[in-house]
């Protein structure tokens, strides 16, 4: 579900300044956001969209090197979204999640059973204790949107293709259905629900 975030003055800072103290404070990784605490210098005209792509001025970021950097200095307090350096805060709008899961590699099986997920700008995360996994249920349509924890408290939507393959490894237990990653088992829906549904199925084949 769409977050709506409130509105702030116009920010003074550039994209380009932005850019430069990025690359001056993130050295190729990921900032230290949580160590700085710059002035809130307003909002920026950037948003990032529930499919991952990133808009300036409502018009696609082309250049996945701007991207990446972007992200790398991204940092949420409470309900709002700011790309932060040593020096300034700007909010930006984020529309579900600031990241996509694109897609997740498989290692081991059963309770030993990893998954580690990689995001549209190249992070990656294993889930586990650290980087659970949770799915989210729209009140009016049950439309579900999985997500998973990339950094601090940036989550990830799981694309629909791998969310498919997800449901495809999920098993049953303790009355419960959902995966296996990390030694934590992550759950979806009650069993019962699971059930209730494929007896329904079955009522109309």
């Amino acid at each position: 579900m769409a977050k709506v975030q409130p509105k702030h003055e116009s920010v003074t800072s550039s994209p380009e300044g932005l850019i430069a103290r990025a690359k001056s404070a993130t050295k190729g990784g990921v900032a230290p956001v949580h160590l700085w605490n710059p002035p809130f210098c307003g909002d920026i005209d950037m948003r990032i969209a529930r499919n991952g792509i990133w808009y300036y001025m409502g018009t696609p970021i082309g250049r996945p090197e701007l991207v990446r950097l972007f992200s790398s200095i991204l940092k949420r307090e409470a309900d709002r979204y700011y790309l932060v350096t040593p020096v300034e805060k700007v909010g930006i709008v984020v529309d579900d999640a600031p990241f996509l899961a694109v897609d997740f590699n498989v290692s081991y099986a059963g309770k030993d059973q990893l998954l580690t997920f990689e995001t549209q700008v190249g992070d990656f995360a294993c889930a586990g204790p650290d980087f659970p996994l949770r799915i989210e249920f729209d009140a009016e349509t049950a439309e579900p949107s999985p997500y998973i924890l990339i950094r601090s408290n940036l989550e990830a939507l799981i694309d629909r293709k791998s969310f498919h393959r997800l449901i495809d490894l999920a098993v049953h237990h303790a009355d419960w259905f959902g995966v296996w990653s990390g030694g934590t088992f992550f759950r979806f829906m009650p069993s019962q629900e699971i059930r209730e549904i494929e007896e329904n199925r079955s009522d109309f084949v």
